[in-house]
């Protein structure tokens, strides 16, 4: 990348970063005006009941399971998720805010500021072919994006061996793999746009971050392995969220070293 892209990049994350927080700072006033700030919810873990709903993304289920999120996965306003990613994973409100605002676009709640978890099942918002955990959803027989699928999940894990830390570059091998793999295993239907692989990128990055020390390391195998294959937080083996808020800047920079990685086949 030349230095007069990177100077573009940097301030394209700059100007994102400052317009997200005077939105995200708004809607926390909001919040803490009507009470929606307080936590009065047991985080206790908790399996999702009969009529409960939930999405393709591990990490928002979990949160959901605790009850950061509502736990029956509806009617989830920007402010509640903006105070459940801050209070589960310290997640900053901007960087809240941009996976709010894809979400919204998949909602069929009614609302212009709600969704329900499983609304993100929508392809080609948030949702896309080539998950490291889930199927295609052009892929027969079951045609399912959203339920965690062992087989595609044991495959991904392949890739890491038994490496109790991810690195990076084992991080955005892991996610080469699967977009690797996708037209082999659906030569018929794999498909992901440019917006697909972005934000592919993204979510491994976050998972970095969140089970990570920060924006120049890896993450925790194990962590990765219960958020993806129990969707709960592992508490129980350690995990603290941040004491610093995650950013968007901490985000896309790991975003861009896992792009970095390998080639992803057109």
């Amino acid at each position: 990348m030349s230095s007069s892209n990177i100077t573009s990049s940097a301030l394209g994350i700059k100007v994102m970063s400052f317009l997200t927080s005077i939105i995200a700072g708004g809607i926390e006033a909001y919040a803490k005006l009507t009470g929606q700030s307080e936590d009065k919810e047991d985080h206790t873990w908790q399996k999702p009941g009969p009529g409960d709903r939930r999405s393709p993304c591990p990490m928002l289920n979990a949160l959901a399971n605790h009850s950061y999120l509502p736990h029956d996965g509806k009617d989830i306003t920007l402010a509640a998720l903006m105070q459940g990613l801050k209070r589960g994973i310290n997640l900053s409100p901007d960087a809240s805010l941009i996976v709010g605002l894809k979400a919204l676009q998949a909602s069929t709640t009614g609302s212009w500021v709600s969704f329900h978890l499983d609304d993100l099942n929508k392809h080609g918002v948030i949702e896309h072919d080539g998950s490291l955990s889930r199927a295609d959803l052009s892929l027969p027989p079951h045609h399912d994006n959203s339920t965690f699928n062992p087989e595609i999940w044991a495959t991904t894990l392949s890739v890491l061996g038994d490496e109790e830390r991810i690195s990076i570059e084992q991080a955005a091998q892991m996610r080469n793999y699967r977009i690797q793999q996708g037209p082999i295993m659906n030569p018929h239907g794999f498909k992901m746009s440019s917006e697909d692989l972005r934000f592919s990128a993204i979510e491994t990055a976050l998972y970095l971050r969140v089970f990570g020390r920060g924006p120049t390391e890896g993450g925790r195998g194990r962590a990765l392995t219960i958020i993806t294959e129990e969707e709960r937080l592992p508490i129980e083996e350690g995990f603290k969220r941040s004491d610093k808020p995650l950013t968007i800047a901490e985000i896309l920079e790991l975003q861009r070293k896992v792009e970095a990685v390998g080639a992803v086949p057109s």
